[in-house]
């Protein structure tokens, strides 16, 4: 199997993307439950769509570039659930292949073929993790594409072009998932290894990566909502808080992440003894070991709990297992550790198929799935405004004010006690009440008082904590 992905055949990219398809689309034909990050994609999604600009009237720490390409989807089909999964699919499957392609085009193993791709999509497969279609998996998407603009710039010399379209991706991962903005420490180390002028080359990449975020800045400046874009957006992901919400729990991740380790120390371990013939396949591994580096502290970074985390640390490890991979003088060990990884990953993967999960002491993926609050069970289509961190009761129902992240809606919900979030409240809410408020947080007789114009039309149901439009 190893022997026929070491060839550039169009067949070998075929079997491939066969394989990759036969490992994964059983378990999406059995049904994979929605995650907790699929319903805050599609709420937020759904409200853009419905004409929110985000972080004015949107509540939400969602990176700009991802609320907009969501509300985009939402507009080809309401919650489409199954669009989100083709598409992680679909940009999982453009980064492996592109950074196989930039490693067979710039020659940094004398191996080629398709090993790094299958050894990317094999490693990505073992969690359900990420068939969500993550601002993390949007982000590294545009982090492998600005890898492909700096190689050839490091092999040819400094080109403007090239140098400000790697910082511009760069800059555009950032806007999908903000702490990718830290591959920035790496561009400037392939520019220190790399470019004739390493300041100007710098400035280059900085200029590149500015003028996306200018461009959105214009337009939040424009529309009058800048200080929210940087409460909302930029202060929760730069402190770490929006990063960790919606993935798996810390203790899952780490269990998944166990035959990924194994992989890269073992990769590592034969890299170390292997004497690379060119400079410039040195320098390029130093340039990936950087890499290495900036994932783990992107890692800790983000708590290792942000839906998609495994995806930061695919483009290293399907590097250095070229090195597992290649020919060694017992020629069969290669072969026989990539089908033992294509059987772990399949046994890991299908656990819960195969009635497996009390051989394995690792939780499953379905048992952090969302199901509909039993309290709430009878609100189908409503308009809804839950006040707490519980967003169950939006599966059926439409999120009808700006306020999704209860942690962010604190800005106004936290400070009854001052006029400005007062006011915000009524403005927020007054113009479209939604039809039922579910009060989790036991705010409503505090609301009822302070607000009687908005909150004081709800009248207390049968059914404890939920309140209904008069």
């Amino acid at each position: 199997m190893l022997q026929f992905f070491k060839s550039t055949l169009p067949s070998r990219l075929l079997a491939l993307l066969l394989l990759i398809l036969a490992l994964r689309l059983p378990l999406h034909a059995l049904g994979i439950p929605l995650t907790p990050a699929e319903l805050h994609a599609l709420l937020v999604g759904e409200r853009v769509h419905a004409g929110a600009l985000p972080y004015r009237d949107l509540y939400d720490s969602t990176a700009p570039l991802v609320a907009w390409f969501l509300g985009g989807l939402d507009a080809v089909a309401a919650r489409p659930l199954w669009l989100y999964r083709i598409l992680a699919l679909t940009a999982l499957v453009a980064q492996a292949l592109r950074f196989n392609f930039v490693l067979n085009h710039s020659g940094v193993h004398p191996e080629r073929g398709y090993v790094a791709a299958l050894t990317y999509l094999l490693l990505a497969s073992i969690t359900t993790d990420l068939d969500t279609l993550s601002p993390l998996l949007l982000g590294q998407t545009s982090i492998v594409f600005a890898l492909s603009a700096l190689l050839p710039t490091l092999r040819e010399g400094y080109d403007n072009r090239r140098l400000f379209r790697a910082g511009f991706l760069i800059g555009l991962g950032a806007l999908s998932f903000l702490p990718l903005a830290l591959f920035l420490v790496v561009a400037l180390f392939a520019v220190i290894i790399f470019a004739a002028n390493s300041f100007r080359s710098f400035l280059l990449l900085v200029c590149g990566f500015l003028f996306p975020y200018a461009a959105v800045a214009t337009l939040y400046l424009y529309a009058d909502a800048l200080p929210s874009f940087s409460e909302f957006h930029l202060k929760p992901m730069l402190q770490g808080l929006a990063a960790a919400q919606d993935g798996l729990p810390r203790a899952l991740q780490l269990q998944l992440l166990v035959v990924p380790g194994i992989v890269l120390v073992l990769a590592l371990a034969r890299t170390f003894t292997t004497s690379l013939g060119l400079v410039f396949q040195a320098k390029f591994m130093q340039l990936m070991l950087v890499w290495l580096v900036q994932v783990v502290g992107l890692l800790l970074l983000t708590r290792g709990t942000a839906p998609g985390s495994l995806v930061l640390l695919l483009p290293p490890l399907a590097y250095f297992s070229l090195f597992l991979w290649q020919k060694s003088a017992r020629s069969w060990v290669p072969g026989l550790l990539m089908l033992m990884l294509l059987a772990v990953v399949e046994v890991v993967r299908y656990r819960g198929v195969l009635q497996l999960d009390h051989m394995l002491p690792l939780p499953l993926e379905e048992n952090y799935a969302v199901r509909p609050n039993p309290v709430y069970a009878e609100l189908e289509q409503q308009r809804l405004l839950v006040l707490g961190p519980d967003r169950r009761p939006y599966l059926h129902n439409q999120l009808a004010t700006p306020y999704l992240d209860w942690q962010l809606a604190q800005v106004d919900f936290g400070h009854l006690n001052q006029y400005a979030a007062v006011f915000r409240l009524a403005r927020n809410i007054g113009p479209q009440p939604p039809t039922y408020i579910i009060d989790q947080a036991r705010l409503m007789p505090e609301l009822q008082y302070k607000v009687p114009a908005v909150f004081g039309r709800y009248q207390r149901t049968a059914t404890p904590g939920l309140y209904e439009l008069k």
